[in-house]
């Protein structure tokens, strides 16, 4: 019965790992080539690469092998310096700028009067 419930918990924690590692390689596939150069981080074909690999891993090995677990360690600096420095340089979500600038309010630019 413990076995069991091993397993169960495995196989919940291996679709979590996918689910995370195709969020992270779909969300680089979106964003802009020339984000990635701007924030100073690495190419946006070597993140898909890694995020690829990291997704087939976690897709077609256990993840008590050890290559899932470098694939989430890559997906994890995606999700934590990656993507947050390629979001600020393209202006947030969906990689193109929404307009508005930091100052302005719920109804128009603040000008502090």
């Amino acid at each position: 019965m413990l076995v069991q419930g091993f397993n169960e918990l495995m196989f919940w924690v291996s679709w979590g790992l996918l689910l995370f590692s195709l969020f992270a390689f779909i969300d680089a596939a979106i964003r802009r080539e020339d984000a990635y150069r701007a924030a100073d981080k690495q190419t946006k074909p070597f993140w898909l690469i890694l995020l690829g690999i990291a997704t087939a891993a976690n897709l077609f090995l256990s993840v008590m092998s050890f290559i899932p677990i470098i694939g989430l360690i890559a997906t994890i600096v995606y999700m934590v310096d990656a993507r947050p420095a390629i979001r600020q340089v393209s202006g947030g979500r969906g990689g193109g700028r929404r307009g508005g600038s930091s100052s302005d309010g719920p109804y128009g630019p603040f000008n502090g009067r």
